[in-house]
């Protein structure tokens, strides 16, 4: 019997985690992180599945929401092969490197916290010596080649135009004479790509198992996300300010890097601004993705053959040292570049400690801010924000360019499908759950048959989809619409309390029946749930 068991990315879009079992073997495809306010605790939950019955894990990418649970998976017993391309094992070893680093420091700051308490210590989810023995378990591969992962289970890597080395994956699985292909698409890139190549296109397969990040909405075009940015910085350039960047490790601080460098040639940028790139990791990352410069972009192909370094303007600056990075604080007329891209950790945070309370300060947002980061609750208003143990006034100006996305948007993800000439099963993952109900029902007014699986469901493989019967969801791991729906909805009223509490003495009077009404509905919300209020009453409710 073939099964495929959904155990991540199902109404969210990380944590991304499928297991394919036969008679004989069990391989996962990706082994994600969960990324967002529970990610501590959903991370420590035991795998649902013992890692030492594991014969190998398939990557599709090398993002830690695919990949930063292997050096876990590896701590608890797993010992086969990790499979995936030589850009996503070189990768990996970066983000592992820094996922374990924050992981430390996080896990100190708690334990802090925990002694004045009288609590036991909290221990990181893994250490950089962990990391380094998941490494030892990878196995780097080509590009179109049909691999042998696991007895019964064949691996073709393709393309996908994500990030350098992402893959869709073509799965074949065979057992008792029987053989279904099921393709995983990872995490796609969009057609018109600037920094990767365009995704492959695959024809035939009896299931698709697609992400929909972004499902139920369309991208700006790439000349418009150059045009807001070359304004953002002429803007910010006018007024000789410090520009504050928060960036991604891969692919999004090598976009800002190449987009720097045509500001450059432009004219826009003059070389008397310096650019700083304080990010140790994002620094050994750009070298990654100089090494493998073949697979990038025709548009990035142009700029090397014309001698240009894509992802090294004039006048930049590599920051290593800690003492380097706090002198940058002098500076008062410079680019910036420094990690984390959500704030949520990295040098950025003393950068925007020194600076967001200063009117000459712009902070440019160039990715998704996930809800309860520090980006987030900037992105969203907040008028006055905790950074580093202080308050901080937001002073700063605010700027958000959302078209460097490296993912495929509505139009690029039914491209991608209609592709598929052979009727295949398509289940729609990796999105939070309006956007998968979206695209699940583009995908069904295009003609095709598609279902939003819940965690933990499990489809028995079979060559002819249409005629199996509901699949089944396992005892104990059903999580219903309902329950997402009101986990959706909690998480939207906190950050608008959020809001209006950084607004407290600038609200006008004629809302307060609208805030007192509010707070009745919540109140008997509170009541009806069974909620407990917490000992310290309603001001304890209102931290």
């Amino acid at each position: 019997m073939m099964r495929l068991r959904v155990l991540g990315a199902a109404g969210e879009v990380t944590g991304s985690n499928y297991l394919i079992e036969t008679g004989e073997t069990r391989v996962l495809i990706d082994c994600g992180l969960h990324q967002g306010k529970k990610e501590e605790e959903r991370n420590r939950e035991p795998f649902p599945f013992a890692p030492g019955s594991v014969t190998a894990v398939v990557l599709t990418h090398a993002h830690l929401d695919h990949t930063g649970r292997v050096p876990q998976l590896v701590k608890q017993g797993f010992a086969g092969r990790v499979w995936g391309t030589s850009p996503t094992v070189e990768l990996s070893e970066v983000l592992w490197e820094d996922a374990a680093h924050l992981m430390k420091e996080e896990a100190q700051w708690r334990s802090r916290k925990n002694r004045r308490k009288g609590l036991p210590p909290v221990e990181p989810l893994y250490d950089a010596e962990d990391a380094r023995q998941a490494l030892e378990y990878m196995q780097p591969v080509s590009y179109d080649d049909v691999i042998e992962v696991a007895p019964g289970v064949r691996v073709r890597f393709r393309d996908a135009g994500h990030i350098l080395g992402s893959a869709n994956l073509e799965v074949w699985v065979a057992d008792g004479g029987e053989e279904v292909k099921v393709v995983f698409s990872g995490d796609l890139g969009p057609r018109k790509t600037v920094m990767e190549r365009e995704p492959s296109m695959i024809e035939d397969a009896d299931y698709v198992v697609i992400e929909s990040t972004y499902g139920d909405r369309e991208h700006k075009t790439n000349e418009e996300s150059r045009e807001e940015f070359r304004e953002v910085m002429r803007e910010a350039l006018r007024s000789q300010s410090k520009v504050l960047i928060p960036t991604f490790v891969v692919d999004r601080a090598q976009r800002v890097l190449y987009e720097i460098m045509l500001l450059q040639r432009e004219g826009i940028l003059r070389d008397n601004v310096p650019i700083y790139f304080d990010s140790p990791m994002g620094v050994k990352a750009t070298e990654i993705y100089r090494k493998y410069q073949n697979l990038l972009s025709r548009e990035i192909q142009g700029q090397i053959r014309e001698g240009h370094d894509p992802f090294e303007p004039r006048q930049l600056h590599f920051v290593s040292g800690a003492d380097e990075s706090r002198a940058i604080n002098q500076v008062d007329h410079a680019i910036v570049l420094a990690g984390s891209g959500m704030c949520n950790g990295g040098r950025i945070i003393h950068h925007l400690k020194h600076n967001l309370w200063d009117p000459n300060t712009h902070v440019v947002f160039v990715g998704y801010q996930a809800r309860g980061t520090l980006g987030r609750r900037l992105v969203g208003g907040e008028q006055e924000v905790r950074v580093a143990g202080e308050e901080i006034s937001v002073r700063a100006t605010l700027h958000t360019i959302n078209g460097f996305s490296a993912h495929a948007d509505r139009r690029d993800l039914l491209a991608w499908a209609r592709n598929f000439r052979s009727g295949p099963q398509f289940l729609v993952t990796h999105g939070e759950p309006a956007s998968s109900r979206a695209f699940a029902e583009a995908l069904q007014e295009a003609g095709f048959r598609a279902a939003i699986p819940e965690p933990g469901q499990e489809f028995q493989l079979t060559r002819e989809p249409a005629r199996q019967p509901a699949a089944v969801v396992p005892a104990g791991l059903e999580r219903s619409r309902a329950e997402r729906n009101a986990e959706e909805l909690v998480a939207d009223i906190a950050d608008l309390a959020t809001l209006l509490k950084g607004r407290e003495g600038h609200i006008p009077e004629e809302m307060l029946p609208l805030l007192e009404s509010s707070r009745t509905l919540l109140s008997l919300a509170r009541e009806r749930c069974g909620c407990e209020e917490r000992g310290g009453g309603a001001a304890e409710s209102g931290r």
